[in-house]
């Protein structure tokens, strides 16, 4: 598995690509979703479990309502994941991750995750590289239990910006009234601590890598959602799934 170095990872999408047709592309993968994700839901054989991880700002609520938005809610859970309650802090960091994760034909989607306790706490101290290590061996078990015993397909998505683009879009936050419900001036004191964070990123994805991460170019949201829809796609399409007949 070749070592992940986001710094040599383009945050855009590559010259030459046709904006309209990339979009163009989308739609009709999102209708061929449908359909896959009817027919998952109808089977009920398998769930899958789409991780997306990325920067404030890096446009993981665009990404949910743009492509997942166009999906059956009866087949589509997401979860946000916000800073711990006191309850989840009483008991292992996975206790409120496995409660949310899907049964078999349903989709969740994490909204951030349980990479969070191996990100900011890194960050921030609350979490030194002895405990960090033996949660990351914690998350590839969980993973694996996931994977083997539940038939249930993760899906990693990190959504590679640059700082440049983090910080117009931050900016955006205070000036459009749309958006302003978005602003936490916090916002811009994490983003100061951008190199720490991509080292930790990194090491995430390092050691955290079966499955593996897909990094997704994302300073430009129309190729960012088509890379997700895509590998959403092609994952569904290989399941090769089936109608149940009639109830005998």
């Amino acid at each position: 598995m070749p070592v992940i170095q986001l710094s040599k990872i383009s945050t855009r999408a590559p010259k030459g690509i046709n904006k309209e047709k990339i979009k163009a592309k989308t739609a009709q993968l999102l209708v061929e979703l449908d359909n896959l994700q009817n027919l998952l839901y109808a089977e009920s054989k398998h769930s899958v479990l789409m991780v997306v991880q990325g920067m404030d700002a890096s446009g993981k609520d665009g990404l949910v309502r743009n492509v997942f938005g166009k999906l059956n809610p009866q087949g589509v859970l997401v979860k946000s994941y916000k800073a711990p309650t006191a309850e989840e802090l009483s008991h292992d960091f996975l206790w409120r991750i496995h409660q949310h994760c899907p049964g078999k034909g349903l989709i969740q989607i994490f909204n951030r995750s349980h990479y969070e306790d191996i990100l900011i706490t890194r960050v921030h101290k609350w979490c030194d590289d002895k405990q960090a290590r033996l949660r990351m061996k914690a998350i590839n078990d969980f993973e694996e239990l996931l994977t083997r015993h539940n038939h249930t397909h993760i899906l990693k998505f990190y959504l590679h910006i640059s700082p440049e683009e983090q910080q117009q879009r931050l900016r955006e936050r205070i000036k459009d009234p749309q958006k302003q419900w978005k602003y936490n001036e916090k916002d811009f004191e994490e983003a100061k601590l951008w190199k720490d964070y991509m080292k930790v990123y990194q090491d995430a994805f390092n050691h955290c890598n079966k499955p593996a991460w897909h990094i997704v170019p994302s300073d430009q949201n129309w190729y960012k959602d088509y890379l997700v829809a895509n590998a959403l796609h092609q994952l569904l399409s290989g399941l090769h799934m089936q109608y149940p007949g009639l109830k005998k």
